[in-house]
């Protein structure tokens, strides 16, 4: 186990000479601004305040938000699993099953950390017009029982008012992004050990496939009636990695689509298969070192 975080610990060191992981991170604290501003400045505008995890909740309880803030991932994670010249110090005192762990234990972490990050960001910028208590606030009520939050494109949904409070309600969708997100990164890991860079290719493809299948692009492209749409939303509810992380898009007691139990053992059960993938992969594996950075 030692050796595991150690193996980690290596890789966490060079995000200090990282100029990708600065990125990373900061185009994911953009991300963040541009998409709870909206939020914040219907706040002001109407002269009301927020529960501190209300512009999180309804800017990642949308799934185009929760794939644009996943594609930062594969800038964390592009050259995984690393091949500096530190490696072959690794390979002389560890087998590759314990690097490979130390590098899925590092993934791990960082799409953790990440995630974690993008939750506090959130919950930062709305902070001025915040207040703790685990209740909703009018702006909520606003948005959820009008036609308000559709006109600006904020996903408030009366049936995640009336079931829940504030804190249970984020906590639900921070597992869910972190469900997605931790898929993401063992797809990238096991498809860089099948081909070099073939991660960044399927990462795409797996985000772009989510949001292809989401209900607004659906109805768009196939003009379908409502009942029609109902149908295809269920469908793709079950089918979609993205509608499964998208907390709205879940059976609350009166629909069809996934609970969301099932889907935190979707992302369980799938990303510990890539993972478990790449630990067999990684025996057969042919290491290109590329050099070290300074």
């Amino acid at each position: 186990m030692k050796k595991i975080f150690y193996t980690a610990k290596a890789n966490y060191k060079r995000w200090v000479y990282s100029p990708q992981i600065y990125l990373a991170f900061m185009i994911g604290f953009i991300f963040c601004f541009l998409l709870s501003d909206k939020v914040v400045q219907f706040s002001k505008e109407h002269d009301t305040v927020l529960q501190m995890n209300e512009a999180f909740i309804w800017t990642f309880g949308d799934a185009k938000s929760v794939m644009v803030v996943s594609l930062m991932l594969l800038l964390i994670f592009a050259d995984m699993p690393h091949l500096g010249n530190d490696v072959p110090f690794f390979l002389v005192r560890i087998d590759r099953r314990t690097y490979i762990l130390g590098q899925i234990f590092y993934m791990v972490s960082a799409t953790g950390i990440y995630t974690l990050f993008i939750m506090v960001s959130t919950m930062v910028l709305s902070m001025s017009r915040s207040y703790t208590a685990n209740m909703w606030s009018d702006t909520a009520a606003i948005l959820g029982y009008s036609d308000i939050g559709q006109k600006i494109a904020v996903p408030t949904f009366v049936k995640v008012l009336e079931r829940s409070y504030p804190y249970q309600v984020s906590l639900n969708i921070f597992a869910l992004l972190l469900g997605y997100t931790m898929l993401l990164s063992s797809i990238i890991l096991f498809l860089n050990l099948v081909k070099d860079n073939l991660g960044m290719v399927g990462g795409i493809i797996y985000c772009l496939f989510g949001y292809l299948l989401t209900p607004d692009i659906v109805q768009a492209w196939f003009k379908l009636s409502d009942e029609q749409s109902r149908i295809a939303n269920i469908i793709f509810g079950w089918m979609s990695p993205l509608n499964q992380a998208t907390y709205y898009m879940h059976n609350f007691g009166y629909d069809n689509l996934p609970r969301l139990g099932f889907s935190y053992g979707f992302f369980a059960v799938t990303s510990t298969l890539f993972f478990v993938l790449s630990a067999i992969k990684i025996k057969r594996y042919t290491f290109n070192f590329t050099g070290t950075w300074k």
